[in-house]
């Protein structure tokens, strides 16, 4: 009777949205929830248990925050070289009721009600983008909805569901990609399929919608805090400290800066570059009638200096100086101030070299005797790392796992406190660095940078522990679970200290 029902609903929605569906598989049935396109009539009546989708997993996981929730990929189809259909099922391996929408939730835009699936994503990594479902008019998601697609909030024991997102497809047409999600690590190398999905799905060009995609910039800095580098996929910007580089109130440059410039002019020789973008910036000390020339003399001398380097012809500057007016970080620290004086030189980032294999999919591991060790309440924490992979375009994906070996419930908030913590919309577990001791430097978890009408927001390219999954940096007693970030990985590293929070560093092995 329910496929009798889901074949009525999916006829019901193609009558409502006439040819704005996809195409799908011949004689395949459908997923246990037909989805309808934005607006449309729900797949089945709300009270029909759903039938079970009994498909072969692409990759699995586990949600961190709810170990009980297994999360597979069943369907991943690229539609006219230019769109791809996710489609994962969600399992309740325990004995409980589980709520789904609130975990698989986009939280950087806004949703309103927590019931989409939003937060399905693919990473593309060559162009350093996180893509995540279309957002058509009038619905923030074209994704499932468990309101419209009879879903139900929570998942029952035993039971499964299977939930789908229409996304833009990764640059160059890979043959594998990552998975990324809210819930998890992200699932690497899932095979992509060019053959229609099994079901309907909503046609993204038969309906105005808006590509959400998310630029990854991934920031690192050099030991001795003369320079940072953020790399977005596109461009490379070279905050310089005008510490190093200046006396107080001065914009003549001192005997050191020579040496940190030859670095940022090693860079440009290597870009594409035409052109080379040099500000120059100041704290929120003073006024703006000490700081606006100070930063503009400031710019000049190091857009002088770095052409006197430069090996090759064919770039040209330009220079401005902006004053306190774009600080990166809160004025209201030392440090924050620190690094707000600095000389931005931006340009095209340097070709990529030739691509590294990636890394096997992620496991989750149990912990190993003798690891690193912390404190919580005085109770002993457990700490493994499980992987240090390499991807596309100068990433790289940590995964680690962290266990409580004592005897009582605790919470882990060690995680989240990062000295940059400010600097991200939501806490996450970003108190990592991976560092370079050969080439000195350090690198920081990546981030998602999303444009709003006062800016740009940043959320960490790591384990989200805020809003309803607040709880993921609580562990009961032996319980484990597996976090992960996103970071630039050097192209000659084999292998890089890991510092997690309390943790003792550790070397790390990249494969």
């Amino acid at each position: 009777m329910p496929n009798r029902n889901q074949a009525l609903a999916a006829a019901l929605i193609l009558a409502v949205t006439g040819c704005g569906m996809l195409p799908g598989t011949a004689g395949t049935p459908p997923p246990p929830s037909t989805p309808a396109a934005s607006g449309g009539a729900p797949s089945a009546p709300a009270s029909e248990a759903p039938v079970q989708d009994t498909r072969k997993a692409l990759a699995e996981t586990r949600s961190t925050l709810t170990e009980d929730l297994k999360v597979e990929v069943v369907g991943l189809n690229r539609i006219k070289g230019k769109h791809l259909v996710v489609q994962l099922r969600l399992s309740n391996t325990g004995t409980e009721d589980l709520p789904w929408t609130g975990e698989l939730g986009d939280h950087t835009r806004p949703l309103g009600e927590i019931r989409w699936a939003s937060g399905i994503g693919v990473l593309d990594a060559a162009a350093h983008r996180w893509l995540l479902p279309y957002q058509p008019e009038g619905s923030p998601c074209l994704c499932s909805d468990q309101e419209r697609d009879g879903l139900g909030y929570f998942i029952d024991p035993g039971r499964s569901i299977t939930v789908y997102g229409v996304l833009p497809a990764p640059s160059g047409n890979p043959a594998t990609v990552t998975i990324v999600t809210p819930l998890a690590p992200p699932l690497l190398n899932v095979p992509v399929s060019d053959e229609p999905p099994a079901g309907d799905f909503p046609d993204p060009d038969a309906q105005p919608v808006t590509a959400v995609t998310r630029r990854i910039l991934l920031p690192s800095e050099s030991l001795d805090k003369s320079e940072e580098t953020a790399d977005d996929g596109t461009d490379l910007r070279v905050n310089l400290s005008s510490d190093v580089l200046f006396a107080v109130d001065k914009a003549t440059l001192t005997g050191r800066a020579r040496a940190v410039l030859a670095r940022t002019a090693k860079l440009v020789d290597a870009s594409p570059a035409t052109v080379v973008k040099v500000e120059g910036h100041a704290d929120s000390s003073g006024d703006d009638a000490i700081n606006d020339p100070l930063s503009r003399r400031r710019a000049l001398a190091v857009q002088r200096a770095l052409a006197g380097l430069l090996s090759r012809d064919g770039v040209r500057f330009e220079s401005r100086g902006y004053g306190s007016r774009r600080p990166l970080y809160d004025n209201g620290t030392e440090e924050g101030r620190r690094r707000n004086r600095r000389v931005t030189v931006t340009f095209a980032k340097p070709a990529e070299p030739a691509p590294r294999p990636t890394g096997d999919p992620v496991q989750t591991q149990s912990p190993k005797t003798g690891g690193p060790r912390a404190t919580a309440k005085g109770q002993p924490i457990g700490m493994e790392v499980t992987g240090l992979r390499r991807l596309p375009g100068g990433l790289g994906l940590l995964t680690y796992t962290i266990t409580n070996e004592g005897p009582d419930k605790i919470w882990f908030n060690d995680l989240h406190h990062a000295q940059d913590w400010e600097s991200y919309k939501y806490q996450a577990a970003s108190d990592i660095r991976l560092t370079d001791g050969a080439n000195r430097r350090r690198y920081l978890p990546g981030r998602l940078q999303v444009p709003t009408d006062r800016g740009v927001d940043a959320y960490c390219a790591c384990t989200d522990v805020s809003g309803v999954r607040i709880a993921t940096e609580q562990f009961a007693p032996g319980q484990s679970r597996t976090f992960w970030s996103l970071f630039a990985l050097p192209d000659d590293a084999t292998s890089l200290r890991a510092r997690i929070a309390a943790f003792p560093e550790l070397e790390v092995p990249v494969r």
